[in-house]
C-alpha cells in the first residue's frame, strides 16, 4: 500500500477553497478489507473524505481523499 500526500497551493491569488490530497494506492495482491480499514482510519482520524474510488483491471485500487485547508488570519494588528 502507497500513501501520496498532495499539499494545496499557498500564496497570493489561490482560491479561498483549498484542498489537499491524499492518494491511497493498493497493490492486487493486498486484501481489501485492509484497504478500508486505512480509508476509515484517515476518514475518521485526519479528517479527510474520500472523493473518487477507483479499480483498475487487474485488481489494484486508488483512492483519492481530499481535505480543506483551513487559514489562520490575525485578528490583532500588533504596532
Amino acid at each position: 500500500m502507497r500513501e501520496t500526500l498532495k499539499p494545496a497551493l499557498t500564496g497570493r491569488g489561490t482560491p479561498l477553497r483549498q484542498y489537499e490530497y491524499l492518494l491511497i494506492t493498493v497493490s492486487p495482491g493486498e486484501s481489501v478489507p485492509i484497504a478500508y480499514q486505512r480509508v476509515r482510519e484517515h476518514a475518521e482520524y485526519g479528517k479527510w473524505e474520500l472523493e473518487r474510488s477507483t479499480l483498475y483491471l487487474g485488481g489494484e485500487r486508488k483512492y483519492l481523499m481530499r481535505r480543506k485547508v483551513l487559514r489562520v488570519e490575525r485578528t490583532l494588528t500588533v504596532y
